[in-house]
């Protein structure tokens, strides 16, 4: 339908077109080009990190850090089952063994109580996943990670310009990933960055970035890496976006604060929450839940508001009821009842830095329709699928 709005649309209107006709008009449009160079430099300083890495997207940022970390068979990496795959398919991939915990109800992010009690004498990671809007609370994190000698991996994809006390995220893992997708705050169309302040480990990420190829012998190989390599187009984009990350980050917390007015009325829903003493949400997107007694699931409610002109998006699916891992016999008879709830009642609706607020208002006026059950073709009281 032609008034359909979208979960996300990116904002371009800035100095894109710009640097990407200037890598058409020079010839730099692979990886070898100028722009790479400038959004490793200005993104690390951004969050506070001595070195950056720009890859192909985020998942194979995580990729590449599992393995810049050597984690390698029958090492254990404590992560949240709720979050993207990629997290666990990094570690999978790498041979490695995935411990998962449940989310906190109220954040969303991996609780740190249960990080504790999954350590082992075989664990040697963390990967810290900070999800929506607010970062996971990092201080008992770091705290267990040094108390047991382990490496942080940090997942800060939907972070930009977050902070937690005041100190950007991503600045906190042995090594951080990002992503730039487009409907991150600053996105690429595709892409990713590592950040880190060893040399040594960002050396090893580069290599592992570009095949392992050697300095003084290039086609003889010591050790396996990807082609996960940025182009100049795509950091062209990036470096443009990133000139107006911090208006993008005031533009998305007057988002969720409009929402949060608009929906604060509407029965049965669980809005994000705002802030914790540690951080003011970012609102990457604006998620909800439905609450217990809401007799549809985020599945339905979805699909009604498709009907209704509003794309949204699923919540993740956790890691222990992903069927790829249970064919491989991981997870078995696990239960993370947080997770599970989440990724059937939440879901996240229309969050584009180009939606208006004309948009969000509709929005936010189909789903008060459809939490009624107005327009949805169904009452209230029919039963979940």
């Amino acid at each position: 339908m032609d008034d359909f709005i979208p979960v996300n649309e990116p904002l371009l209107d800035g100095n894109e077109k710009r640097y990407l006709m200037e890598c058409i008009d020079t010839g730099w449009i692979s990886s070898e080009g100028p722009f790479v160079q400038q959004l490793e430099e200005r993104f690390s300083k951004r969050v506070g990190r001595a070195h950056g890495i720009a890859v192909a997207n985020g998942s194979g940022a995580l990729d590449i850090a599992v393995a810049a970390l050597r984690l390698g068979p029958g090492d254990e990496v404590i992560l949240p089952t709720f979050t993207i795959i990629s997290c666990a398919a990094a570690v999978v991939r790498a041979g490695a063994v995935p411990v998962l915990v449940d989310a906190d109800p109220v954040t969303w992010n991996m609780d740190p109580a249960q990080v504790a009690r999954r350590i082992t004498p075989r664990t040697k990671a963390i990967m810290v996943v900070h999800l929506y809007g607010l970062p996971a609370d990092l201080d008992p994190l770091l705290e267990i990670a040094r108390r047991h000698g382990l490496k942080v991996i940090e997942d800060a994809a939907q972070m930009h310009g977050q902070s937690y006390r005041g100190r950007p995220c991503g600045s906190f893992g042995d090594v951080s990933t990002f992503s730039f997708y487009p409907n991150k705050h600053v996105t690429t169309g595709e892409g990713g960055m590592l950040v880190c302040d060893d040399p040594e480990l960002a050396g090893r990420c580069r290599s592992l970035r570009n095949l392992c190829f050697q300095a003084s012998k290039r086609f003889v190989h010591e050790e396996l890496g990807w082609n996960y390599r940025m182009s100049n187009l795509q950091a062209a984009l990036g470096v443009a976006q990133l000139e107006r990350l911090d208006a993008f980050v005031e533009r998305k917390r007057h988002m969720g604060e409009c929402y949060g007015k608009l929906l604060s009325a509407v029965p049965g829903l669980e809005l994000p929450e705002p802030r914790r003493d540690y951080a003011e949400s970012i609102y990457w997107v604006y998620g909800v839940v439905l609450k217990d007694d809401v007799p549809f699931d985020a599945a339905q409610a979805m699909r009604r508001l498709g009907a209704l002109g509003i794309g949204t998006r699923p919540f993740f699916w956790p890691m222990h009821e992903q069927p790829v891992f249970c064919k491989m016999g991981l997870f078995a008879d696990e239960h993370h009842p947080v997770a599970e709830r989440l990724a059937r009642r939440g879901f996240y609706l229309p969050s584009g830095l180009s939606l208006t607020e004309a948009g969000m208002k509709r929005v936010a006026g189909a789903l008060a329709s459809v939490m009624s059950g107005e327009g949805s073709g169904v009452s209230v009281g029919e039963g979940a699928a």
